[in-house]
């Protein structure tokens, strides 16, 4: 694994898609770094049928691993 980009802008240092347990894929959820440091997360959803939400996005990941 190497270490997530630094510098003055903002930057996605991950990217991790949603998978609901019957295989659907609602969204994603980006972490950013600004200036070097973890700065914020966003849940993003690309469904109308399907509420994604911070909890949700939890659930979702932690079912895949």
């Amino acid at each position: 694994m190497e270490p997530a980009p630094t510098g003055p802008s903002t930057v996605v240092v991950a990217e991790g898609q949603l998978v609901t347990e019957t295989g659907e894929c609602p969204g994603e959820v980006l972490l950013f770094t600004q200036g070097g440091y973890l700065s914020w997360l966003e849940v993003c959803s690309w469904s109308d049928d399907i509420e994604v939400t911070l909890a949700a996005a939890r659930h979702w990941l932690q079912t895949r691993s």
